[in-house]
């Protein structure tokens, strides 16, 4: 297994999480590991090495490849494009930052906040943002086949996004966007890809889903309260003990477990 790997499956055993959070990541984790490096919990860069390092790329992306940034604050700085593969970013700030066209695959973000930051067109595959702090951020265009597990989510923008199950590379099981028990209220996922998704127990009081694709997602106990579903595909999307508004059960017909949920 790749080091890079290693260190964030070790960081997850490290830090404090809430109960969802803390069963997400107890999977798969390496007995053995040595919690206490300064890998998992310090940056060995500083914000003004970052900064020297944009001054002198001359508009070309950075590469922060493998690097441990963890508690860094990266706030406003121009990112995009950069090349955050395998990156330890664990509670990191990236509040406002653009971060558009990045590379964020494998990163280890837990707990980071990206309030307000551009994600547009990025790339996140495999990464852990369990419990992040995402509100705000803009995922339109992006690829999202991570886990956001418990991340807060609020208005985020996740049009035309790609967030559906890899079924083709299945070696580490089945790659999708896991947003389950995720605060995604008023969240905007017009034409997004949806399908096989995680959205268990998510909040998505007033999200609007015109567009998307939802088949086969896994949405039992999420909240659609209010959410808009015109035009939405919603084939074989598991509903059980979901709570919608009645209104929205004549758009739900092809769901599973309609009957199972709780209508207000």
């Amino acid at each position: 297994m790749k080091r890079s790997t290693c260190m964030g499956l070790a960081l997850a055993c490290a830090l404090a999480f809430t109960a969802p959070i803390a069963q997400s990541l107890a999977q798969g984790m390496l007995a053995g590991v040595d919690l206490s490096s300064p890998a998992f919990t310090t940056a060995e860069l500083s914000r003004a090495n970052v900064e020297a390092m944009i001054a002198k790329s001359a508009g070309v992306p950075l590469d922060l490849s493998d690097k441990s940034l963890n508690g860094l604050d990266l706030s406003k700085l121009n990112l995009a494009g950069v090349n955050l593969r395998g990156a330890r970013l664990n509670r990191a700030k990236f509040a406002g930052a653009n971060l558009s066209g990045g590379q964020l695959d494998q990163v280890w973000a837990l707990m980071a906040d990206f309030t307000g930051a551009n994600l547009s067109g990025a790339k996140l595959f495999g990464s852990q943002m369990q419990g992040a702090k995402l509100d705000r951020a803009d995922f339109s265009h992006a690829r999202l086949a991570g886990d956001f597990t418990g991340a807060s989510m609020v208005e985020a923008n996740l049009s035309d996004s790609n967030a559906s199950a890899d079924m083709k590379n299945q070696s580490m099981g089945l790659m999708r966007a896991i947003l389950r028990s995720a605060d995604l209220t008023r969240a905007n996922f017009t034409h997004a890809n949806l399908s096989r998704v995680d959205l268990a127990f998510a909040n998505l009081t007033d999200a609007n889903f015109s567009g998307a694709d939802l088949s086969r997602a896994d949405a039992a106990g999420a909240d659609f309260r209010g959410a808009t579903l015109t035009g939405a595909q919603v084939e074989r999307m598991d509903i059980a003990s979901a709570r919608i508004n009645a209104a929205q059960a004549a758009l739900l017909g092809a769901a599973l477990n309609l009957d199972r949920a709780v209508k207000d």
